[in-house]
């Protein structure tokens, strides 16, 4: 059974243009081909990212923190309370008007009291300062090598400045060890960001980063096994250039480097526009959707892979929104933070009700004093 699912996976009419077998992509004395098992090297690699990510936040991103004076907000707790609890984590983090009057009714608490509750509560679960650094270090580190990575894997290859000669012999075109490498480098990364998905930082775009860990790994998948690698490698470098400048302003921002941290936004979102919306889909999809017809047929894979480039583009457009959104804000107002970031909600209405309910009553008891003498 195992072999029947394997030679359906595997028909070549799914991953390779008419004409062309497998046996055509034997490796020779001269040439070495990408292989669908080469890609199982990606999980070993994806944990030894991981233990390097924990290495690096733990003994450089810890005390790189400590350097720029770094730390967590302080928070207030929510008070210990059964019904609240059970509700927050059985039902929602956010309760309707109708169930804080139901919450009110079994608490015996007002309104008021139960909102503080909620927002203190979610408050508790919220990443503090610190784990946001260190996260946007590690990512800052690892896209800056990646990056080099890809452009010394590209800048002396034709199809780097030629985008034509990237289907030049396809499909029978030899594998080079500097895209081996880094392809794994990659695909591992992006596996341990899926593995350490509930873990690491929880954003409002949570649902579409999952989207795009997701389809960029079934899109290095698919172009390994195709043998796609050459415009691989562009569509990798192309992304990785602009999350460089993204996280290195993160740090910034963080560190409250205010002005270096506005620069930085004003050169992330010229490269992201230009890379993303303008290189991406004016070039490279150009080049796999139009480049190819001039030299084989249709067939599946050719429009798969085109497919996933266009759940990118799509991500793109709706990054490119949020983008547009903070442009404003940094415009209008004062930009603070990553818009999507799940921030955490303010209890000062809260701190200010007790503060005036402790001055009433510090007022009323001067007062009673003075009446006393």
């Amino acid at each position: 059974m195992l072999q029947t699912v394997s030679e359906w996976l595997f028909w070549e009419q799914l991953w390779l243009p008419a004409n062309v077998s497998w046996s055509d992509l034997e490796d020779s004395e001269d040439r070495v081909y990408a292989k669908a098992s080469h890609l199982s090297a990606a999980l070993p690699c994806a944990l030894c990212v991981l233990l390097v990510r924990y290495l690096f936040e733990r003994y450089v991103a810890t005390p790189l923190a400590d350097v720029c004076g770094i730390k967590d907000r302080g928070r207030l707790t929510a008070e210990p309370n059964p019904v609240l609890e059970n509700y927050f984590c059985s039902q929602a983090r956010v309760p309707s008007q109708a169930d804080v009057r139901s919450l009110c009714k079994k608490t015996s608490w007002q309104e008021r009291r139960v909102q503080v509750w909620f927002r203190r509560r979610r408050n508790m679960e919220r990443p503090g300062l610190r784990k946001r650094f260190r996260e946007a270090s590690w990512r800052c580190v690892f896209y800056s090598f990646a990056f080099v990575c890809g452009v010394l894997a590209l800048y002396d290859k034709p199809w780097f400045y030629n985008l034509k000669e990237v289907w030049a012999g396809f499909p029978k075109q030899s594998m080079l060890p500097s895209q081996y490498w880094y392809y794994i480098l990659e695909m591992g990364f992006y596996l341990s960001l899926v593995l350490r998905l509930t873990f690491d930082v929880k954003r409002k775009d949570f649902k579409e980063q999952v989207i795009h860990h997701t389809a960029t790994l079934i899109l290095l998948s698919f172009s390994w096994i195709s043998n796609y690698i050459r415009i691989g490698t562009i569509v990798m470098v192309l992304h990785d250039s602009s999350d460089v400048v993204l996280e290195c302003g993160k740090l910034f921002n963080y560190a409250k480097w205010q002005k270096t941290s506005d620069g930085m936004f004003v050169v992330f979102t010229a490269v992201f526009m230009v890379t993303r919306l303008v290189i991406f889909p004016f070039w490279v999809i150009h080049c796999t959707w139009v480049y190819p017809l001039e030299d084989f047929a249709p067939f599946f894979g050719y429009y798969f892979f085109n497919v996933m480039l266009l759940i990118l583009q799509m991500l793109h457009l709706y990054w490119a929104v949020l983008i547009l959104r903070m442009v404003y804000k940094f415009i209008f107002s004062k930009l603070d933070g990553d818009d999507r970031s799940d921030e955490e909600e303010d209890d000062s209405d809260s701190l200010k009700e007790t503060n005036q309910k402790l001055s009433h009553t510090n007022g009323s008891g001067a007062r009673g004093r003075a009446s006393g003498h």
